[in-house]
């Protein structure tokens, strides 16, 4: 397994911090919300990568900074998938006929 040095691993975090903001700031506001609810599975792929961060842990320092990803990484997909799942609730239709204003009719 190849070893990323502290450099390296600084010039890929400042290329993926500064390419994530360079995407997200040109997506227009009516997408951002689906956009970012749909893309859950990324989620999913960081919480994998934390946890195979955790598995490769050898020192007690690392094993509670991978235990701290992990935690946080499935707190996100849980809140990505609770979030996607709010927003869809908004969009679906009354499949009973009973919407809005038909408990106002009198008989």
């Amino acid at each position: 397994m190849t070893e990323i040095t502290g450099f390296t691993a600084i010039y890929i975090f400042l290329l993926a911090a500064f390419t994530g903001y360079e995407v997200i700031s040109r997506v227009p506001v009516i997408l951002h919300t689906p956009l970012m609810s749909g893309s859950n599975f990324i989620h999913g792929i960081v919480l994998v990568g934390a946890m195979v961060a955790l598995g490769a842990a050898q020192t007690t320092g690392e094993r509670i900074i991978g235990f701290v990803a992990v935690l946080l990484g499935a707190m996100n997909t849980a809140g990505g998938y609770s979030v996607t799942d709010r927003m869809l609730e908004m969009f679906k239709s009354d499949t009973h006929g009973e919407g809005k204003g038909s408990s106002d009719r009198a008989a």
